[in-house]
């Protein structure tokens, strides 16, 4: 019983991680409108992203964005996306994964932490100004 819910868990995780990179892929496709573009590079940069609205640690509620957010995100993305772009875009995600994982994924990872440094900087900087005034 164990082993089955296992197994289903690890196959949807391979799914999600799937439709990440097909998404990717996707959001480069000029037939994909201006905001479902904006909406699946969102979805993108939150899954990849090291730093997680919840953080990790949390018990319980850590993972709650990665089970639930992620998920929804994908879902909505997907309904913005024409089918035959998605089709495309998952045949690329499959041969991009089956050979190493895609060179964007880092280049997105240190993009978003470099956002999310830039936002602490000027939020630490606001601080900082509205003390000093």
């Amino acid at each position: 019983m164990c082993r089955a819910w296992q197994d289903k868990l690890g196959a949807r995780a391979e799914r999600l991680e799937s439709d990440i990179y097909a998404l990717y892929y996707a959001y480069r496709d000029p037939r994909v409108s201006w905001w479902a573009r904006g909406w699946a590079l969102l979805v993108v940069a939150y899954a990849l992203s090291p730093i997680d609205l919840i953080p990790d640690f949390i018990p319980l509620l850590g993972y709650l964005d990665d089970l639930i957010l992620v998920p929804l995100g994908i879902a909505l993305a997907l309904k913005m996306i024409p089918a035959d772009v998605m089709t495309e875009a998952r045949a690329r995600a499959v041969q991009a994964l089956q050979k190493e994982r895609p060179a964007a994924a880092r280049v997105a990872g240190v993009v978003i932490v470099a956002v999310w440094l830039l936002l602490l900087a000027w939020a630490i900087w606001r601080v900082v100004r509205a003390a000093q005034s």
